[in-house]
């Protein structure tokens, strides 16, 4: 959930980084006095997201920025429209700059190419979700894009939900232990409301995971032939997550094999950032 006091701390740390001692160039150029209007304005087609983000940059920079959005987190925007408004005194506005478009460009950028992927799938029962291949620190800002989006988000870090992955079960077969009695160990400690999830990466493991009856099975790097295969063999005993390279190229054909969910890391690790300008006009 991205909260205000999340995006206070997240905002917070940006402009720590971009201004440590000050904006030198602002305060050594612009008169303490004069005011700024500016405008966050479209470069680009793209769906909008962060605008509580954006709006941070301007109000921690200073109390006296007012920020006023034209637009909603999810909505669709084209070149040249105004997304935004900023008022208040042009050194606050001008320090805030950098800080308020990266956020709202890179989340922009991140809705904007979920909305792709949600729309290849639409006419399936698929779902579009993220991943945990986000950047550091910025988890919950590029989480939210993806909703703005369209799409769903997987666990937000290690401590909501058990997800078995290949390493796990490769040291667990190294120890000579049974998949299936270990996952069944595991489940009977949880609280359960805990979600448990399993990738595996040949349709032979299937079967000895059912069996420890979890939630969510994985099949990562699948074939499109071994994903038809593998819903087949779940036969709605579990949820059926299909992983792995996945792409706008690729993904409509893996929703049709009837997966459940396609988690796709390309969501945050590779959306590129749309072209958002901010036009400033100093005043007095």
């Amino acid at each position: 959930m991205l909260t205000r006091t999340v995006i206070d701390r997240t905002v917070r740390a940006a402009l720590d980084e971009d201004a440590p001692w000050g904006d030198l160039t602002s305060e050594s150029l612009i008169v303490e006095t004069a005011g700024a209007r500016a405008a966050l304005v479209a470069r680009e087609q793209g769906l909008f997201s962060g605008g509580d983000v954006f709006e941070a940059a301007f109000r921690l920079t200073d109390p006296r920025c007012e920020v006023t959005l034209l637009v909603e987190d999810g909505e669709l925007f084209t070149p040249g429209d105004t997304l935004a408004v900023v008022t208040g005194p042009a050194r606050a506005v001008l320090t805030a700059e950098r800080v308020g478009l990266n956020f709202v460009q890179r989340m922009s950028g991140i809705a904007t190419l979920t909305a792709l992927y949600v729309a290849e799938v639409a006419h399936t029962g698929a779902r579009i979700a993220d991943t945990r291949k986000t950047t550091p620190g910025l988890r919950a800002v590029e989480r939210h894009a993806v909703r703005n989006g369209g799409g769903h988000n997987h666990r937000f870090s290690l401590s909501d939900a058990v997800m078995v992955k290949d390493n796990h079960l490769a040291v667990l077969r190294q120890k000579g232990v049974s998949i299936t009695a270990a996952l069944q160990g595991a489940i009977a400690q949880l609280p359960h409301t805990t979600h448990v999830e399993v990738e595996v990466d040949s349709i032979d493991q299937i079967e000895a995971v059912l069996a420890a009856d979890v939630d969510t099975i994985m099949l990562d790097n699948f074939t499109l032939d071994m994903l038809r295969a593998g819903v087949e063999i779940i036969a709605g005993r579990a949820t059926v997550e299909a992983s792995g390279g996945v792409t706008l190229d690729t993904v409509r054909a893996i929703a049709e094999t009837g997966v459940d969910v396609i988690s796709v890391g390309a969501l945050t690790h590779s959306a590129r950032a749309l072209d958002l300008g901010l036009d400033i006009a100093v005043e007095g």
